[in-house]
């Protein structure tokens, strides 16, 4: 599940990759935009279908992750232990967890297979700095489709994703759970050794 998990979560993000160039790109038109796009890249790109670890890595960190406020979704997945953090240690937290996503993402990739993305329009957003794009992953193989909705604000750079809900399941409230519990166990710094210890783990996967 945990691996399920991970493939769709990174397919979701892809369909983020290209920034809003102008106000009047609504993030589900932007989606609509882009996905085709996106798609072609991760199937006819040679270096990714290959493995090519550091190809992938780059391609996480400068085509998805810009598209992510980081320190909003670490804020929430920390809760009320947010302000338990100094400065130095919600910096320290925001790229430990930041690190975590390019790198579970850069493992998921390889796994991708041929699905498609339908995309739910939203209805006339106005003056709103928040909105859920809410869209559809279609499997192969006689596979259930996966819903996938986006919580994403209006910032001055266009918009930002601050969580992404999978076949009901939030990235935020399930990263809250396990922070709760590392932070009631060793403190916030506690906190800090657990997600750097698991980037290291990772770095060789």
């Amino acid at each position: 599940m945990k691996r399920f998990f991970g493939v769709i979560l990174l397919l979701a993000s892809f369909l983020l990759v290209f920034p809003a160039w102008s106000m009047e790109n609504a993030p589900d038109r932007l989606v609509e935009k882009t996905v085709r796009e996106v798609l072609e890249i991760i199937e006819t790109d040679e270096f990714v279908k290959g493995g090519d670890r550091e190809r992938i890595f780059d391609l996480v960190e400068s085509k998805i992750l810009p598209h992510f406020n980081f320190t909003r979704m670490t804020q929430l997945a920390m809760g009320r232990h947010w302000s338990q953090a100094n400065a130095d240690q919600q910096n320290e937290i925001v790229n430990e967890f930041r690190t975590l996503l390019v790198r579970t993402y850069s493992n998921a990739l390889s796994t991708y297979r041929d699905e498609t993305v339908q995309v739910n329009p939203l209805s006339e957003l106005g003056d709103r700095v928040d909105a859920t794009v809410r869209t559809m992953v279609i499997q192969g193989s006689g596979r259930q489709p996966v819903p996938i909705d986006y919580s994403m604000e209006k910032k001055p750079e266009g918009w930002k994703v601050y969580d992404v809900t999978v076949a009901g399941v939030s990235l935020v409230t399930n990263y809250r759970g396990s922070f709760n519990s590392q932070i009631r166990r060793g403190g916030v710094e506690g906190l800090i050794k657990t997600l750097a210890d698991k980037n290291k783990s990772l770095e060789g996967n």
